[in-house]
């Protein structure tokens, strides 16, 4: 009888562990695994020398993983134990499974998603500003899920001042472990009595300016003050994702305004846009969602693929990548 596991939460039973406990007579068994069993001692045991011990007869590997201190060390010690292996079976899919994992394993940066929210006409608010709200409480309620599966929520400060957002993820009888919050600052004007100060989790500030007293009086109402590197005057968007990648940051959603966006988007540092259409139009003088400069031609557009469309409540929730 097959025997479902996977892995919940960082520091607790990986799948193959998970696995294992639902089952029973498992001796002579074959496991299918997503991702190649650790082989080294972490948060948790190497899972595959208790597959090992379990008397696991066969192992069928999706992808061997990409960790370093793995990377193929798992597969060997099963072979070693007389354990039949099989490696490759529909890894594209389980790459799909595990984006931020594999792609910080790789490049060392996490998995980066841009949620937008735009009327039919492509505006993110009217000229003032007001944006409350566009889409449909069903397209929010998914967001707060997307929001409880990253591992991080980055905004600019900007949309901190005009908005005092919570950036956390509120998900009914759901126990959620919250994303860090993290905030653009390049000229630390993060305001001391922001809510997020005061809400369950970290709030990590990110800034290029050198002004000890500011950053004093921001760390003690509650905040963590890093400083990176300036580009062009602000935050270096490259350091930031390098620096994220280094905190074990795998998946980062975006919720910022269009000068963010339109940054990340020239820099090519977003790798899927989730944008939320509301069918409703908010006029030519409404905002956009990308600031973007010396775009002349139709030779400098920037093409998108969609990889998926659905509807959320009211509105249609689409899924981008770049071509």
């Amino acid at each position: 009888m097959t025997r479902p596991g996977w892995h919940q939460r960082a520091g607790q039973g990986h799948a193959e562990i998970i696995a294992l406990n639902n089952a029973e007579n498992i001796s002579g068994a074959t496991a299918y695994v997503t991702l190649e069993p650790c082989s080294h001692h972490g948060r948790t045991p190497p899972c595959c020398d208790v597959l090992i011990d379990a008397g696991i007869k066969r192992v069928v590997v999706a992808m061997q993983d990409p960790n370093p201190l793995v990377s193929g060390k798992g597969l060997q010690r099963l072979r070693e134990a007389g354990v039949e292996v099989d490696c490759g079976l529909l890894e594209q899919d389980a790459r799909a499974l595990n984006p931020g994992f594999i792609k910080r394993m790789e490049t060392g940066k996490p998995w980066v998603i841009s949620k937008m929210a735009m009327s039919l006409d492509g505006r993110t608010a009217m000229a003032t500003g007001e944006s409350k709200w566009i889409t449909s409480s069903a397209s929010r309620e998914d967001v707060h899920s997307v929001r409880a599966e990253s591992s991080a929520i980055l905004t600019g400060i900007n949309t901190v001042l005009a908005d005092d957002p919570s950036l956390n993820a509120r998900l009914d009888d759901v126990d959620v472990v919250q994303p860090l919050r993290v905030v653009l600052d390049s000229r630390l004007r993060m305001p001391i009595t922001a809510q997020m100060a005061t809400l369950p989790g970290r709030t990590l500030i990110l800034t290029c300016v050198k002004d000890k007293q500011r950053q004093q009086a921001i760390t003690q109402a509650g905040f963590e003050v890093h400083g990176l590197s300036a580009y062009q005057g602000q935050v270096d968007l490259k350091e930031v994702m390098v620096f994220l990648g280094q905190h074990q940051i795998n998946q980062v959603l975006v919720e910022a305004g269009a000068t963010l966006n339109g940054a990340l988007l020239q820099q090519n540092l977003v790798d899927e846009w989730l944008v939320y259409m509301a069918p409703c139009i908010l006029g030519s003088e409404g905002r956009g969602l990308f600031n973007l400069s010396e775009m002349h031609s139709m030779a400098d557009k920037k093409s998108l693929r969609i990889i998926n469309m659905r509807q959320i409540g009211s509105d249609t929730r689409i899924r981008f990548i770049a071509k």
